[in-house]
């Protein structure tokens, strides 16, 4: 077992069912991994169908019985906005978890929990704020939405900031009334299991929030083939999105899907290069490189790409790799050596496509744990694999350009179309690129600041609807039109005499 764990952790990570802490059915239990040293530091249960029948089962019982979806908003805020209090009261802990479970430098797990507190306190206060459409027609006719909760949520996070993905789900399916199933990713189930503690306290119902662990072929199959959850928000691979999105075809399940992405980050030779390389320096290599909306792809306009690479190749190497655990790191471990071997790969296949500038493999001084030094990789074509297709870790490919046409065919020049981003001076050239570029979300002389009241997700490969702000409150609940006639009613009459 590894000896770097944490002071005060269960021996087994559990499933949460009806507000019990249960085993799984057939005892089932699988390793999880401290990604420092790649030892085992605990078991998780292993949930399977039955476990998932077990959950979706306490979960109906509580929308359809339970007082929860029955509550005004406001009654269903204040439950929240304590989740958020409590959330915000043992951030220390939870970064700490955080980052000993997925390797993420602690620093940056500390903001991540900030933001899942912020999570819910957005939608606590959005769900009280929140005014539905009327329609009037003078004298005659008033027509207004009314938002129903739609039953049992499916959940399905991914690994990479768990914690904190795991309150974007959660916070508007319980703010709009709504009972879960949540089944966190099986390399980082370690948070995920803090959250019945918090909802316990909270105040939230019994068999409103459920938890079974698992892998996905397993636990997330039944979750997502299961005929009483009508719900499935899923975040993740493109791949497993697409199986996904065929398993629920026969069900009509209503589905929002944050799948992959390989976002290009356009440099023109008028942009602040200073400011231009701090962000994409954070946009890859933050997080370990391990997000969805990393700009992997950076295009630099010709006249500056020589300056733009050599600035950037130093910095890259300036990095601070490190343990999660210290402050100063910035790059820390990869999730799960599976991960790490894929990473690795894919830098051995930059070095016959394109020019190695930073970084190249493991960083000196790491023998062990998973670690990349952040890499970088100029003078790379547009069909070659580390351009094309999602690393999902510290490394950057980028490619000269002539031209606006040519940036923008580079940047649409993917499967994927999560995010883009690009620098320039030049106003009117930022907003007619914007429109052009094939993306869901388009940040423009800036890295990804995330505003929660817009739109998230992507176009193409890189997912199916989007959540944030009312756009969750949307994916969240039926929209029934009701219709109401003041008048005198005006009917075609059929079979008069």
């Amino acid at each position: 077992m590894s000896t770097n764990v944490p002071d005060g952790l269960p021996d087994r990570i559990r499933h949460y069912i009806d507000g019990e802490f249960t085993d799984s059915a057939d005892g089932a239990t699988f390793g999880v991994l401290d990604p420092v040293t790649n030892e085992d530091y605990l078991l998780a249960a292993a949930g399977k169908k039955a476990d998932i029948d077990r959950a979706v089962t306490a979960a109906r019982r509580a929308f359809t019985e339970g007082p929860w979806p029955k509550l005004l908003p406001r009654e269903r805020s204040r439950v929240l906005h304590r989740v958020a209090d409590l959330v915000e009261s043992r951030d220390a802990r939870l970064a700490e978890l955080e980052s000993f479970d997925s390797g993420l430098p602690i620093s940056q797990a500390l903001g991540q929990a900030r933001r899942a507190a912020e999570n819910f306190r957005f939608f606590a206060d959005l769900i009280v704020a929140q005014a539905d459409d009327v329609y009037k027609v003078p004298g005659r006719q008033v027509n207004y939405v009314n938002r129903k909760p739609i039953g049992v949520a499916g959940l399905i996070t991914p690994w990479n900031t768990p914690f904190m993905l795991e309150s974007w789900k959660l916070a508007p399916a319980l703010a709009t009334g709504n009972t879960v199933v949540l089944k966190p990713a099986e390399f980082t189930p370690l948070s995920a299991s803090l959250w019945a503690g918090i909802f316990e306290e909270a105040g939230l119902p019994q068999g409103v929030f459920n938890l079974v662990n698992g892998f996905g072929e397993d636990a997330g199959d039944a979750l997502v083939k299961h005929p009483d959850v009508p719900l499935i928000s899923f975040t993740g691979e493109s791949a497993t999105g697409s199986l996904i999105f065929a398993n629920a075809a026969p069900f009509l399940k209503g589905l929002s899907m944050e799948l992959g992405g390989k976002s290009p980050a356009i440099v023109f030779a008028d942009a602040d290069l200073e400011a231009a390389i701090n962000a994409t320096i954070f946009g890859v290599f933050s997080l370990n490189g391990e997000r969805c909306t990393a700009g992997s792809r950076i295009l630099v306009e010709r006249a500056v790409y020589d300056e733009f690479v050599e600035r950037y190749a130093a910095q890259a190497g300036r990095v601070v790799v490190g343990d999660p655990r210290d402050p100063k790191t910035e790059v820390g471990a990869l999730v799960h050596p599976e991960h790490h071997a894929k990473v690795m790969s894919y830098i051995e296949v930059g070095k016959t496509e394109g020019r190695l500038v930073a970084g190249g493999g493991r960083p000196e001084g790491f023998p062990t744990g998973n670690y990349v030094a952040p890499t970088v990789f100029a003078d790379v074509k547009p069909d070659a694999r580390i351009f094309q297709e999602e690393i999902f870790g510290p490394v950057v490919a980028i490619t000269p350009f002539d031209s606006e046409q040519e940036a923008l065919a580079l940047a649409n020049n993917t499967k994927y179309g999560l995010a883009a981003y690009v620098w320039t001076n030049d106003l009117k050239r930022a907003h007619t690129f914007a429109q052009s570029v094939e993306a869901g979300m388009v940040w423009l002389n800036s890295n990804n600041v995330r505003d929660l009241r817009t739109p998230f997700g992507g176009v193409k490969a890189s997912g199916l609807g989007h959540e944030g702000g009312y756009r969750s409150i949307d994916f969240y609940t039926d929209q029934q039109a009701v219709h109401i006639n003041l008048g005198e009613a005006h009917n075609p009459i059929f079979g008069a005499r």
